[in-house]
């Protein structure tokens, strides 16, 4: 009976603290040394970059071709974007929205420029396409040092963050972009002044505001993790909502150096849904903290 007792004390008194000691089906009961740790991301590191890297030769290949459609896309009046602002003109009636021309030139001043940036966009290019592969390997080395109530929480974070990260990126492609080289192209001082572009300076534009929005899109699942250690809450966001806001059109304002306000509404509509989307993943980690804190009370 004493031993049936405390087999029940045991049971009974068992929190999700205590799963940490719990020996994992998957390991041969040995802990890892530290630097068995670092050899271990050492590995997961070292294929994340072979991805990124294969990627890339990929795209070095056929890094003509995709020069002239994508990167350079932006930078010509026939892009899919600009046909969307002319029809969006046509509905409005805001002339000033259609885009017909953009007065610039592409220049290379170095004599190794050419190459230099065939090399960046290949790396940029396989970047993008391995980031859903290099993430998992990451999450591969952290995922067993999470609890079993961490990793059931955190269950498709391989999904949410590539998804996101996609959306960001197409979206500051399509339509951060090339608001931006719109109004950069057409923005003259004086007539006497024509916009020469270095090729450099264009791709940098580019590269990070499309590279951004990708890192910006991934603001719920910052939310998540700063709600799940205890940081951040649905309130805090709720209080500071207007305050969130504020800087969400400042934030578009400088992405979108366009005065229309269509351009600025735009970019910051896409930003707002996310901090709402946040505000309803704090909520839902708020709820199972305090549900599994009543079924640990009873």
């Amino acid at each position: 009976m004493a031993l049936d007792q405390s087999f029940d004390d045991k049971f009974y008194n068992y929190d999700e603290d205590s799963e940490s000691a719990l020996p994992d089906p998957d390991s041969d009961g040995t802990e890892m040394s530290f630097l068995e740790h670092l050899e271990e991301l050492r590995w997961h590191l070292l294929r994340a970059f072979a991805s990124i890297f294969v990627f890339a030769v990929i795209a070095f290949i056929f890094i003509k071709d995709i020069f002239a459609v994508v990167v350079l896309g932006p930078a010509k009046a026939d892009f899919w974007t600009y046909k969307q602002m002319c029809k969006l003109s046509d509905y409005t009636g805001y002339a000033d929205l259609c885009v017909k021309k953009l007065d610039f030139e592409l220049q290379a001043l170095g004599v190794s420029d050419q190459f230099t940036m065939s090399l960046t966009s290949s790396f940029i290019i396989g970047l993008c396409f391995a980031f859903p592969y290099a993430f998992w390997e990451i999450w591969r080395f952290i995922k067993p040092g999470l609890r079993t109530s961490e990793t059931k929480a955190a269950r498709g974070a391989v999904f949410y963050v590539s998804s996101l990260f996609l959306m960001g990126l197409l979206f500051g492609y399509f339509i951060v972009s090339p608001l931006a080289i719109n109004f950069l192209a057409n923005y003259q001082l004086t007539p006497e002044i024509k916009n020469q572009f270095d090729i450099t300076s264009y791709m940098g534009v580019i590269a990070t505001l499309s590279l951004g929005c990708a890192l910006m899109f991934q603001m719920p699942i910052v939310a998540f993790v700063l709600s799940k250690v205890g940081i951040l809450t649905p309130g805090f966001m709720r209080e500071y909502r207007k305050h969130a806001w504020i800087v969400i059109l400042v934030i578009a304002g400088v992405i979108t150096p366009s005065p229309d306000i269509y351009s600025q509404v735009l970019v910051a509509l896409p930003l707002a849904l996310l901090y709402e989307v946040s505000i309803l993943v704090s909520r839902s980690i708020q709820r199972a903290r305090l549900k599994d804190a009543q079924e640990l009370a009873n």
